[in-house]
């Protein structure tokens, strides 16, 4: 039997609650600007469309838990202190603070509104798990399944995630980077005292980790365009005593079947240049 929500959270005033599904925007997840930035996630309350969705007093705030169908995570109960034509003031309440980040909810929820009325989702929400901590990026799922988008990847640094670091940090390796919105595909490496945590780091906090093409993509587009578009993906991993010419060779296999050096190129596979370093 499953258990309700509302047998472990009665609420009896519905009538003061809008629910906020918070679903993908076109641009970024808020399952991962929720654990990378508690303050741009409340910028997702505030804002305001054409129209005064949040007419309530409360928000009951979630968010889609992406990772899992009908899923969603309890981002907090926010108060509504102040409505303007183009956005709103709030700000997060006390209210079940201890569940926020760690509350998952399933709700086959399909409709398009994403502000509806409490009183017609409450009693049908059910229980699915609650986190030990607030959520802070998806687990290790081990180096087979090592596969993120950059948002995912720049929630684990941002939050230090023990498990992927501890994984990751003293490995070296071979990785493939690829912009889903152009097909290109760079593979790239980590090795000498560069771990592929760190040279993961280093994209995240640039955009471009020092690559000279990636550099002029970002200067022109901006990090947003690397947080909606690239994907990191781990193609193989060396222990730290491996020698960095058998990474190199690897990284040049890896090149070479993927066809990112240009010889039997196929569509949309396409060389990203690179200065010859340790960990490009």
């Amino acid at each position: 039997m499953p258990i309700l929500f509302q047998d472990i959270w009665p609420i009896e005033n519905l009538g003061e609650y809008k629910i906020h599904f918070a679903r993908w925007n076109q641009h970024s997840q808020p399952l991962e600007v929720f654990a990378r930035d508690r303050r741009e996630w409340q910028e997702w309350q505030e804002y305001r469309p054409g129209r005064d969705d949040f007419n309530r007093p409360l928000i009951f705030s979630l968010m889609q838990f992406y990772h899992e169908q009908d899923t969603w995570l309890f981002g907090g109960v926010y108060r509504v202190l102040a409505r303007h034509a183009d956005r709103y003031e709030v700000e997060l309440s006390d209210i079940r603070a201890n569940m926020i980040g760690r509350l998952k909810l399933f709700y086959p929820y399909r409709d398009r509104t994403t502000r509806p009325v409490m009183e017609r989702h409450h009693a049908a929400f059910e229980v699915h798990e609650i986190l030990s901590e607030p959520y802070s990026g998806r687990n290790f799922p081990g180096f087979d399944d090592a596969d993120l988008s950059f948002e995912e990847l720049e929630t684990l640094i941002r939050n230090e995630r023990l498990d992927w670091r501890a994984a990751m940090e003293n490995i070296k390796g071979v990785y493939l980077i690829t912009d889903i919105h152009t097909g290109r595909r760079y593979v790239g490496s980590a090795y000498a005292d560069l771990g592929i945590w760190s040279r993961w780091r280093q994209y995240i906090e640039t955009g471009h980790g020092g690559n000279a093409e990636l550099t002029r993509l970002v200067r022109d587009e901006g990090v947003g365009y690397c947080r909606e578009h690239f994907r990191f993906a781990l193609l193989e991993q060396r222990t730290a005593r491996t020698p960095d010419d058998i990474v190199i060779a690897r990284e040049t296999f890896w090149k070479r079947v993927l066809l990112t050096r240009g010889e039997g190129r196929v569509a949309n596979a396409v060389e990203i240049p690179c200065r010859r370093a340790p960990g490009i």
